[in-house]
C-alpha cells in the first residue's frame, strides 16, 4: 500500500511530461474576509448553518462539538466528547448533527439546537471526513475511497474510488458536499480536490498555499489545512486548518463569474 502511494505521483508526473494526459485544472480564488479562529481548535469537521459555524475538534481528551459565531470566532455552545474518542468529520442531517470518531467505529448523533448527545451509529474502519448532500452521507476514511451512507441507518449504499487521470488520490480527509461535487482536503497537503460525486473523478483542484501563508503555524507540523464549509446563498467557502488563528472566507473563480 505504501509503495502504491509513493509511486503514484511519480508515475503521474512522468505521464504528464510525456503528454499522455492533461493536467488537472487549478481553480483560482479570492480571499474576501478573514475571521478569528480558536488556536486550540484541532479542526476535523466544519459546516455552516443558519448563520453559525459548527465545528468538530479532535484529539483524545479534548475533542468537542461546538457552535461558533463567525465574525468574532466566539464559541457560543460546546459539548465535550468522551475522552475515549478522537472526534473527526461532521455533517448536518435534518435537525441532527453527526460526528465521526477516528478509530472507535462510532458516529455520535446530537440535537442541532441543544448539542445534546442522542444516540450513535456503528461502522467499520476509520472515520475521517463526512458531508451530506440532502439524500446521502459521504464519508472518507483516509484512503482514496468515498463511502455513500444511508443518513438514517448509516449503512453503506455504495463506494467510489477517487481518481485523478487514472491514478488514485489517497488521504482524503475533511469533506464538503456542494451540488454534484464533493470538495476534499488532502491530508498533510495544501491541496483541496474537487470530485465529481457520481464518478469519483477529480475535475479540478485548489492550491491552498496562500491560505496557509495566512493561517498556518509554521512551528507546528500538525497545523495543516483542514476544514471546508460552504455558504450556498453567498457562494462562499469558509476554510481553516487545525490550530489555525484564522477562518478564511474564499470565493472560487467560477463562483465569482456566476456572482
Amino acid at each position: 500500500m505504501s509503495n502504491e502511494f509513493a509511486l503514484g505521483p511519480l508515475v503521474l508526473a512522468a505521464a504528464l511530461i510525456a503528454g499522455c494526459t492533461e493536467p488537472t485544472p487549478v481553480v483560482e480564488y479570492e480571499i474576501v474576509s478573514s475571521y478569528p479562529h480558536d488556536t486550540l481548535a484541532y479542526t476535523q469537521g466544519l459546516l455552516f448553518h443558519d448563520g453559525f459555524l459548527y465545528e468538530s475538534t479532535g484529539q483524545y481528551g479534548s475533542s468537542t462539538l461546538r457552535k461558533v459565531d463567525v465574525p468574532t470566532g466566539s464559541v457560543v455552545a460546546s459539548t465535550p466528547v468522551d475522552s475515549a474518542y478522537f472526534a473527526e468529520g461532521l455533517a448536518l442531517v435534518g435537525s441532527e448533527l453527526i460526528q465521526l470518531t477516528w478509530k472507535a467505529g462510532i458516529a455520535l448523533v446530537y440535537d442541532l439546537e441543544t448539542l445534546e448527545f442522542k444516540r450513535n451509529h456503528q461502522y467499520s474502519g476509520e472515520g475521517w471526513g463526512l458531508c451530506f448532500d440532502g439524500e446521502s452521507l459521504f464519508m472518507s476514511d483516509g484512503s482514496s475511497t468515498l463511502f455513500e451512507r444511508d443518513p438514517d441507518t448509516f449503512e453503506v449504499r455504495s463506494e467510489v474510488a477517487v481518481t485523478e487521470n487514472g491514478f488514485i488520490v489517497p488521504q482524503l480527509n475533511e469533506l464538503e458536499c456542494v451540488g454534484d461535487r464533493i470538495y476534499a482536503n488532502v491530508f498533510q497537503s495544501d491541496r483541496i480536490v474537487q470530485i465529481e460525486k457520481a464518478s469519483g473523478e477529480v475535475t479540478a483542484s485548489i492550491d491552498g498555499f496562500q491560505l496557509g501563508l495566512l493561517g498556518r503555524r509554521p512551528d507546528d507540523v500538525d497545523a495543516v489545512l483542514n476544514g471546508i464549509a460552504y455558504i450556498p446563498e453567498a457562494g462562499i467557502f469558509l476554510m481553516t486548518g487545525k490550530l489555525w488563528p484564522n477562518l478564511l472566507a474564499v470565493k472560487l473563480a467560477n463562483e465569482l463569474d456566476e456572482g
